[in-house]
Order: structure tokens, then C-alpha cells, then sequence
């Protein structure tokens, strides 16, 4: 199995809180990790899972007090909690009385699909007895420190599936596959009144708009639904962490911004699946190909950020413009560009947006592997480095 970076903050969850929300799309490797957590258990009071799609699991929690008063000294694993929303209101008691005799932490592994059902339920009973860790794809710091290892990284996404597979044609399939499951399962079971066909639809016009200014407008019309439709529906796609939207900067009063966000499909194997792109050499031919590059830069460098960093891009009405501002904690400010190709230029817009933000670092993330100075104030630098420097911050 490969090491996921996310282990750490699950422990580190259930060291302080009664339960840990281990979210995360399918397939992304939820089971996995938490079977392995689990297993470290063992010596202490062990670790029961159950897996909520079962129903023989399922018939275990029909009195779900009883059951799980019996294992109150184990760390009880509940994977797709969607299927047992109920459950939140039990567990909210159960944990509040384990406080009180002194069995106040790891209590509760959960684990759910999506942020949609999870967030909302664990939101409105477990507040301040639960923390949060998402799960994404496999990152470059996990799978991919070679360059041939990024490359097949960047074309296949990071599923773990679809990154292991045999072969890019194997991968291919495998992403087709979970495109169709999602549509035909995944969306029945969190909103049925969803029209699937409209939100496959809606996903390849997005992975055609990757990185692009959010229109809901014309995402309508194309689709023939209203705008407020075409926005719920890219909303659904958020919450079930397929789909990003990236925030404007907000932060400079004197200048003119742009105020809607930008948008990413976030495993950029996903992106070329949808765009029907099954090998390096079709992608590189396509112009999706920068764009894609950025989402899969992006995604990588927030997976490393430190926790309470916040995303935005920025861009103004005469052109000053820079992918990625990162406000780490502690008052901290990097931007960062995006450039696919060996030899990245700057624009003169990110210069003007370098004097308006004032970031204490600037970075050029190129396809390259060597660091070096682009001017006494910017950096061209790997992924790679770009994400150890990042997760050190």
C-alpha cells in the first residue's frame, strides 16, 4: 500500500476528539487507510469496521446503542455513513456519555463519500466532537517522485486504481468506469431528483472549462436549465469532491476584481477520461493540456499546504493576474504560477499582481526539475520541491 499523508492527521484526530470524518470520493482509498489504522489498534482495545452498504453490517446497527455500548473501548469504523444517517444523533449521545466516564477520544472512525450528507448531519449533532480530514487522490509527495512517475501521475490521476493499472489503456477503463458509476449510482443514492444524464453532460463541459472563470449563465443555456439549476448542480458536484471552485482574492479595496471563481475538475485523471484522452501523447496534442496542467499543480500544492491555508486566485479588470495566492497560517503570503513547458515566461500582469498583494514568496511551477532564480524575487521550481517547501511552512 502506498503511505498516504492523511494517516497522520486521522491519528492526530483521534488523539483529541471522540470521532474522526475520514472524507473522501470513491475509491479513493477510504477502506484502505482506515483497515490500516485500524490494525493499530490491536494491543489496545482493538478496532471494530462495518461497512454501512452491507446488509448484514447494517442489521448490526438496528438497535445501534446496544451494539455499540458493547464496544465502547474499541475504535468503532463506520464506512458510508450516508447509508445510516441516523446514526449521528446516537452517536452524539454515546460520546457524551463516554466523556463522562473518562473515554473522551477515539471513539468513532467515519467514513463517507462525499462531503454532501456527511458534513451537513455531522455539522448539525457532532459539532465540537468531531474533526475532519479529507482523503483525496494520491499526491506527488505520495506516489510520483520521479518525472516519468509525475507524468503518469498528471495523464492517469491519482486514484490509486487508476495510477497502478497495468497499462494507460487499462487506467483509461478504469476511469470510464468510475465516471459511469458515479452517474448511475453515487447520484442516485445522494439526490435522486438529479438528472444523471444532465450531470455527465455538465462534468465534460467542465473538464472542457477546466481552469476557467465560473459561468453559470451559459452552462445553463447549454444544458438547457435554468441558471439556478446549472449552479446546483455544479454545487453537487462540489460536494461530492469531484469539482473545485477556486475563490477570487477579496482582499484589495482599491482595485477592481474579478468576483467570480474559477473552476477545476480536481483528479486531472478525471479530466482526461472525460475529454476521452487515454495516452501522454493524445494530451499533449489537446488544448486542455495547460489548463489541466494547473489543476493538477493545484491540487497537489493544497493537499500539502498546512492546515488553515487559504486558496484564491487573483485577477483584475486590466489584466494584473496570478493562479494561485496562498495565505499560510501565521500572516505568511505566497503566489505561485503555473506553466507547463521547460522554459515559463512571467507576464507583466503577474508582476503588477506581485506589487498589489506583496507575497513574501513568489514561485513558478514549471514541468522541469531544476530550481533556479527567473529574477531576484521569483523562483522556477518543480511540483515536487514546491510541495516538501509547502508541507515545512
Amino acid at each position: 500500500m502506498i503511505p498516504r499523508k492523511a494517516a497522520f492527521s486521522v491519528l492526530q484526530g483521534l488523539s483529541y476528539q471522540a470521532a474522526v470524518a475520514l472524507v473522501g470520493p470513491r475509491q479513493v482509498g477510504k477502506t484502505t487507510l482506515a483497515r490500516e489504522l485500524g490494525e493499530q489498534f490491536k494491543g489496545k482495545a482493538g478496532a471494530v469496521y462495518l461497512d454501512l452498504e452491507s446488509a448484514t453490517d447494517r442489521a448490526k446497527l438496528e438497535d445501534p446503542r446496544a451494539y455499540l455500548e458493547r464496544h465502547e473501548d474499541s475504535l468503532v469504523i463506520l464506512d458510508e455513513i450516508h447509508r445510516a444517517p441516523g446514526l449521528f444523533t446516537e452517536l452524539r449521545g454515546l460520546i457524551d456519555e463516554g466523556r463522562r466516564r473518562g473515554r473522551g477520544t477515539g471513539r468513532f472512525l467515519i467514513l463517507g463519500s462525499a462531503s454532501l450528507d456527511l458534513l451537513r448531519q455531522a455539522g448539525e449533532t457532532l459539532a465540537g466532537r468531531i474533526a475532519y480530514v479529507e482523503l483525496g487522490p494520491l499526491g506527488v509527495l505520495e506516489a510520483a517522485t520521479k518525472a516519468d512517475e509525475m507524468e503518469r501521475l498528471w495523464l492517469r490521476g491519482g486514484f490509486p486504481g487508476s495510477f497502478t493499472a497495468r497499462d494507460d489503456q487499462t487506467s483509461f477503463r478504469i476511469r470510464q468506469d468510475f465516471i459511469r458509476s458515479y452517474l448511475e449510482r453515487e447520484i442516485a443514492q445522494f439526490s435522486p431528483r438529479l438528472p444523471a444524464a444532465t450531470l455527465g453532460r455538465l462534468w465534460t463541459m467542465l473538464a472542457h472549462a477546466q481552469g476557467t472563470l465560473l459561468n453559470a449563465s451559459r452552462l445553463g443555456a447549454a444544458l438547457g436549465v435554468s441558471t439556478q439549476s446549472a449552479t446546483r448542480y455544479v454545487d453537487f458536484l462540489v460536494d461530492l469532491l469531484l469539482v473545485r471552485r477556486l475563490q477570487p482574492f477579496h482582499g484589495n479595496g482599491t482595485k477592481r476584481l474579478v468576483k467570480s471563481p474559477k473552476i477545476y475538475v480536481r483528479d486531472s485523471g478525471l479530466v482526461h477520461a472525460l475529454l476521452g484522452l487515454e495516452t501522454l501523447e493524445d494530451l499533449l496534442g489537446h488544448p486542455v493540456t495547460g489548463a489541466s496542467w494547473e489543476g493538477f499543480v493545484l491540487e497537489n500544492l493544497l493537499a500539502a499546504a498546512p492546515e488553515r491555508t487559504e486558496a484564491s486566485f487573483y485577477r483584475t479588470a486590466v489584466g494584473a493576474e496570478v493562479d494561485l495566492v496562498l495565505d499560510l497560517p501565521r500572516g505568511k503570503r505566497w503566489v505561485v504560477e503555473m506553466k507547463l513547458g521547460t522554459t515559463p515566461t512571467l507576464s507583466r500582469g503577474f508582476h503588477e499582481a506581485c506589487d498589489d498583494l506583496q507575497p513574501e514568496k513568489r514561485f513558478v511551477v514549471y514541468s522541469g526539475q531544476e530550481r533556479y532564480p527567473k529574477t531576484a524575487q521569483v523562483d522556477v521550481i518543480s511540483l515536487t520541491e514546491l510541495a516538501m517547501e509547502l508541507q515545512k511552512a
